[in-house]
């Protein structure tokens, strides 16, 4: 007697080039899924950042809005929301710039080679004193760091607390254009000349 077997149909479909591919694709979704988990994971444990702290992580500044199991949400300056995957975090650089209580300011404040750098100094320390937010330890060091092109180059690191940077900055920035102005000191900015000749015939 000859027994006749019946072939699943099920087989054929496993089999098929469709279910083959679906197959490694759904392969490959798990395999990233089950990275961004054990990357959420790491961050539980291991505490890089916190919701609230202000991160740069995958290339995204943002404020860690909320930490979740596969992914991490920031919130942008200009209030956007961006779901960065966990995994893509852990494989790079996180920089967190809220950890710490204080910050430096660096700035970089150019002068012109005809202005005398003794006073261009002096202007700039007193600005940065007046200002109650600068912390006095760490000192603020300002110095000529650089004879450049068009511009004799100053750099100006006060120190701040976390939460006053921004402000701190701008209001720094602000206050040595106008000071620069009443004393008559020149900030250079590039320019270029164009010379013209005639030639006779």
């Amino acid at each position: 007697y000859s027994t006749i077997r019946k072939q699943n149909p099920l087989i054929g479909l496993f089999k098929s080039p469709l279910c083959q591919t679906h197959g490694l694709a759904i392969g490959l979704a798990l395999q990233g899924s089950l990275a961004n988990f054990a990357a959420g994971i790491l961050i539980v444990i291991y505490r890089p950042y916190k919701v609230g702290d202000y991160i740069q992580a995958d290339n995204h500044l943002g404020t860690v809005n909320d930490i979740q199991i596969f992914s991490t949400v920031l919130r942008t300056p200009d209030n956007k929301l961006v779901v960065v995957p966990n995994g893509s975090i852990m494989n790079g650089s996180i920089v967190n710039f809220s950890n710490q209580d204080t910050r430096r300011i660096d700035m970089v404040i150019g002068c012109s080679y005809e202005d005398d750098i003794d006073k261009v100094k002096a202007v700039l320390t007193d600005i940065v004193a007046k200002d109650d937010r600068v912390l006095s330890d760490p000192k603020t060091r300002i110095a000529v760091s650089e004879l450049a092109d068009s511009s004799v180059n100053f750099i100006v690191r006060p120190w701040v607390k976390n939460p006053d940077y921004l402000d701190v900055m701008y209001s720094l920035t602000e206050e040595i254009k106008k000071r620069f102005d009443e004393e008559g000191i020149s900030i250079p900015y590039p320019q270029s000349d164009v010379h013209i000749h005639n030639h006779s015939e």
